[in-house]
């Protein structure tokens, strides 16, 4: 008989995206693909778009371990970050905490109004760091969805904030449909050797988006932090918007700054702690 290990957990979300926190500082947590699932299925399990672990650094406060609900492992998580952020600073008193990630460090503050902000570093735009198939120009890569002569979406806008995206630029938000219809065909799309995180940016002013993402192995979320800074990115290369602006996503406001002294990307926005439980494995 299989003995059952119980992990308590925080569950929380990021302007809506929502996560199950594990503490793995003191004790290993290394769920197989069918436990991740499992977790995460809002009928059956505590229902999340990511699991997360938080787990020992030699070089930083933590580090932090992402899965999308389809099991699969991923590099990074922008609104993770802030709530993983969120608990080391109040289980240490700190008000600047480092976590090391996959897809690289980043540094977590304390923001005002109990927001959290996260330095997600250097945008990566050369085409082999997002990464690309083939070499393009990341400004507007050759790519379209929809009838060659009429597409409904072309020339999108491709970054890595750690994990690779591609921001469509809309004239309206678009509706469920569309996103999951249009972000599922493009996210295993060739171009994307690694697969794609799919913006769609609708740019209400020069300093203010409304974004729908589509997010790779987690499909239609209500927020997505490296989107929104991808989205911001992508904007301000084609002149969309300037380097600073408000993020409207599904789930609520994330401001994100590209300062153009260090060329960083900071990313401002709430934490929710929605409840405690503990998982049976």
């Amino acid at each position: 008989m299989r003995s059952v290990m119980t992990r308590p957990f925080l569950k929380m979300n990021g302007a809506g995206n929502d996560f199950v926190v594990v503490n793995a500082l003191a004790t290993p947590f290394s769920p197989t693909v069918e436990q991740v699932r499992a977790i995460a299925d809002r009928q059956t399990g505590e229902g999340c778009d990511q699991l997360i672990a938080i787990e020992p650094s030699n070089s930083a406060d933590a580090f932090m371990r992402v899965w999308n609900n389809d099991g699969t492992m991923v590099e990074t998580c922008g609104n993770a970050l802030r709530c993983v952020g969120w608990v080391l600073m109040e289980s240490t008193g700190k008000d600047r905490v480092v976590i090391d990630t996959a897809g690289g460090p980043t540094v977590a503050t304390r923001a005002p109004g109990g927001q959290v902000t996260v330095d997600m570093g250097v945008p990566r735009l050369d085409w082999q760091q997002v990464p690309l198939a083939e070499e393009m120009d990341t400004r507007g890569i050759e790519l379209q969805v929809g009838p060659i002569d009429a597409p409904l979406l072309h020339t999108p806008g491709a970054v890595s904030m750690g994990n690779p995206h591609v921001v469509f630029f809309v004239g309206e938000t678009p509706d469920d449909g569309f996103v999951r219809g249009s972000g599922s065909l493009v996210e295993h799309h060739p171009m994307f050797p690694e697969g794609v995180n799919v913006g769609f940016v609708h740019a209400l002013s020069p300093d203010h988006i409304r974004l729908r993402v589509w997010e790779r192995g987690a499909g239609l979320t209500k927020a997505c932090g490296t989107g929104a800074c991808a989205a911001l990115v992508a904007s301000a290369r084609r002149g969309v918007t300037g380097r600073h602006a408000t993020v409207d996503v599904d789930g609520g406001r994330l401001l994100i700054d590209w300062d153009e002294a260090s060329d960083h990307v900071f990313m401002t926005g709430p934490v929710e702690v929605e409840r405690t439980g503990a998982l049976n494995l």
